[in-house]
């Protein structure tokens, strides 16, 4: 292949940090090279390299990681149809996502597997962002933090099961939500261990003891901090408590100021070191749908000032709208640096589920980058080198 690609005159924010005036080189689908814009006309290329020229008043980032999305553009996992798969594939490549984990909703283990399949046979076949791995939303979790999953389809700790899981998912399956208070979820953590699974604590009752139970047995990470966990109490800190007090668990956050307020977000963000903390959409199928109906695992949603809401039952939120490009704008409108918004959106995931050579601009890593303006509209979005969504 042999392509190079030259991207030219932008601040470069490497997943670490931020660095003006800088220029990328990109060759075979790899960063060849990060450099400041004034080596440029001591480099050599080949003559026939794409060059794109911006003006100096452009972010150039590694592409965004979602490690948490339910559906997009009208595509969803529930579907259990590789084309809905590779529906979301081009539907996120706009919004600067170039690896992303279908999620599946706790459901009949039928149904599960049925999605699970659906991502495996969709990989290797995207023309957008690219699957990075699959994160399973239960079934071991806690009937009583359940929020808009399914609570009939709730399930006791069942390694059988989980093996099923593990067999339909053909080595995709990389994170799981669970309830760390559940009997035998110490077994199934182990088990989960020893199959590249990273376990995090999600919709669940636990209290602080069961926390540190987990932890002892790898269950480092949480899904969708405050949402659908035991919250902090004085008397026993809970699933929010122990999040916080414990600067080695990660998180999960939904960056849209409605799942979480934006103080509790800056909060959170004083003590946790940023490399602990991942951006995620939590989106629903309709999310940047252009037209209803609206439809989210098979219930009629609605959508009213950035949140879904199940049209049936006492204001139920069925989940968020929320695209990665936006979450990124909101938590610098919030006071977080620009570069650090960034690194929870790319390497502090890449890092937490072991994604190699993603998630940073360095060289030898995959040329996975997006370039975005300083209001935030994603201008091109780059997959493998090439480029995937241009403005």
């Amino acid at each position: 292949m042999d392509r190079e690609i030259i991207i030219r005159n932008g601040t470069v924010l490497t997943g670490y940090t931020k660095i003006p005036f800088c220029d990328i080189a990109i060759r075979d689908g790899k960063i060849l090279d990060v450099f400041n814009t004034d080596r440029y006309e001591g480099k050599e290329f080949k003559s026939d390299a794409e060059v794109y020229q911006f003006g100096g008043d452009v972010y150039i980032a590694p592409g965004f990681i979602d490690t948490h999305i339910h559906g997009f553009g009208g595509f969803g996992v529930e579907d259990a149809k590789p084309e809905s798969i590779l529906g979301m594939s081009k539907a996120l490549a706009p919004y600067g996502v170039t690896r992303f984990f279908p999620t599946i909703y706790t459901e009949t283990p039928e149904t599960m597997c049925k999605s699970i399949d659906a991502v495996v046979q969709a990989t290797g076949k995207e023309e957008g962002a690219k699957v990075a791995g699959i994160h399973v939303e239960g079934p071991f979790i806690s009937p009583h933090k359940a929020g808009a999953l399914n609570p009939q389809a709730i399930q006791s700790v069942n390694l059988k099961l989980m093996q099923q899981f593990i067999d339909a998912g053909k080595g995709w399956i990389k994170s799981m939500t669970v309830a760390p208070e559940l009997k035998g979820m110490r077994e199934l953590a182990l088990f989960a261990m020893k199959n590249n699974i990273t376990l995090q604590a999600g919709h669940t009752d636990a209290k602080y003891k069961h926390m540190l139970e987990g932890m002892q047995a790898g269950i480092l990470h949480s899904t969708h901090f405050f949402n659908a966990m035991s919250k902090l109490h004085h008397r026993d800190p809970g699933a929010v408590g122990s999040i916080m007090i414990h600067p080695e668990m990660a998180c999960e956050v939904i960056a849209d100021g409605k799942h979480v307020h934006h103080e509790l977000l800056k909060l959170v963000l004083r003590d946790k070191p940023v490399s602990k903390m991942v951006l995620v959409t939590d989106s629903l199928t309709p999310t940047q749908q252009q037209e209803g109906p609206y439809i989210a695992d098979g219930d009629p949603v609605e959508l009213r000032d950035g949140l879904f809401y199940k049209c049936q039952g006492e204001n139920l939120i069925a989940g968020s709208s929320l695209t990665m490009i936006k979450g990124v704008q909101n938590l610098t409108w919030w006071g977080v640096p620009v570069e650090n918004a960034v690194q929870m959106a790319t390497s502090s995931p890449a890092r937490i589920h072991h994604l190699d050579n993603l998630g940073a601009l360095v060289p030898t890593y995959k040329g996975d980058l997006v370039v975005f303006s300083e209001d935030y509209r994603v201008l091109m979005t780059l997959v493998d080198g090439k480029i995937v969504y241009k403005a």
